[in-house]
């Protein structure tokens, strides 16, 4: 993520690495047929947007022309907002219509279960059709409305984009070489849980594509770097659920896997252990009552029983539960797993560790 602080106010939508690849490509391919090059390109998205690019690439020749464009993504922290997305533009053979490649920074598929074949360029379906478009827009503007889709290889390039990849999920995904040219709307909706939970989507198709039992999703680093020193899954068998446990668990349900383990912090599976599917500190709260009730259930002294009820922190609780601890750790994971198997309807097995924020084991399902 980048380290900008959106201002007061409304915050600022962005736009996709697909809509700006579509603008650059549009540009390039007017600057190809006409030789030279506005200074803007206008688009039109899917859901009726209309933004306006400034170009910051200009380059054209006999049989190619080459835009670039700056990835704005608004208020959203991007990884690749103020990356340039260049496109280049090259005349193909007669009837081949348009063929995507990849440029510099922009990755490979290696493995199945994406939405593309193996060995295409990770320029998604959503994109494809965005440039595809914008193509034939440029072409019935300058020849009529009977134009139809040139005969062009669209090269998209990112430069820097093989380092920023390793920000994001594209190695589990088995993407190589650099990022994914993303977005099926073009619009970057500030703060949006959509990209999230379309990495956790695929990363279980990946998942079942390599026909994996076995899969470890965590709630955060710490949880998943100590389960996975245990079972020891291979990386594409490793899903960042973060605070999304209900896009994990209804895409589950649709895709199953023999077998899941959930690992994360005593909070967040507290919450989950609740029925909250969504555990992030400002969609879902602890319920201290609900805790001081189980510690209660096992036997807990009264005095600190109360105590839980005014906790400061989930870990708190486990530090008044003292001997108490490990039972109330179990506890919430079997209920976790319960809420979890509740959602699955069947299908799965599913284990639940719990750890404290120094990554030791505090509680099993089983």
């Amino acid at each position: 993520m980048n380290s900008r602080k959106p201002n007061s106010g409304p915050l600022k939508k962005g736009w996709t690495t697909g809509a700006c690849a579509a603008g650059a490509a549009a540009a390039a391919w007017r600057a190809m047929v006409t030789g030279e090059f506005r200074d803007t390109i206008s688009l039109n998205l899917p859901r009726g947007d209309h933004p306006t690019f400034t170009l910051k690439t200009k380059i054209v020749g006999d049989d190619f022309a080459c835009a670039g464009i700056i990835k704005d993504a608004g208020d959203d922290p991007d990884v690749t907002h103020g990356l340039e997305i260049i496109v280049d533009v090259q005349k193909s053979r007669r009837g081949s219509g348009v063929i995507f490649a990849a440029g510099e920074g922009v990755g490979t598929v290696t493995l199945k279960g994406l939405p593309l074949a193996v060995g295409e360029p990770a320029i998604n379906p959503g994109p494809r059709q965005q440039i595809i478009q914008a193509l034939t827009d440029v072409a019935c503007e300058l020849n009529g409305s009977d134009a139809s889709v040139p005969d062009v290889r669209v090269t998209i390039s990112i430069p820097g984009g093989r380092d920023v990849a390793l920000k994001t999920m594209n190695g589990r995904l088995g993407i190589k070489g650099g990022l994914s040219v993303l977005g099926t709307t073009g619009v970057v909706v500030p703060y949006s849980c959509s990209s999230w939970i379309h990495s956790i989507q695929r990363g279980i198709d990946v998942a079942r594509a390599q026909n994996f039992n076995h899969v470890l999703a965590s709630t955060g680093r710490t949880s998943e770097q100590a389960a996975n020193a245990d079972l020891k899954l291979v990386d594409e068998a490793l899903i960042d659920m973060g605070d999304f446990a209900g896009g994990l668990l209804k895409y589950l349900r649709q895709k199953p896997v023999a077998h899941l383990t959930i690992a994360g912090g005593f909070a967040k599976l507290a919450k989950l252990s609740q029925g909250s599917m969504d555990l992030h500190s400002s969609r879902s709260q602890v319920d201290f009552e609900n805790l001081a009730s189980l510690l209660a259930r096992l036997g807990g002294d009264r005095d600190v029983v109360n105590q839980v009820r005014s906790a400061n922190s989930a870990m708190h609780v486990l530090e008044l539960a003292g001997e108490s601890a490990p039972e109330l750790a179990h506890l919430i994971a079997r209920q976790a797993r319960e809420v979890a198997l509740a959602t699955l309807a069947g299908g799965t097995h599913v284990t639940v560790w719990v750890y404290d924020r120094s990554g030791n084991l505090v509680g099993t399902s089983t």
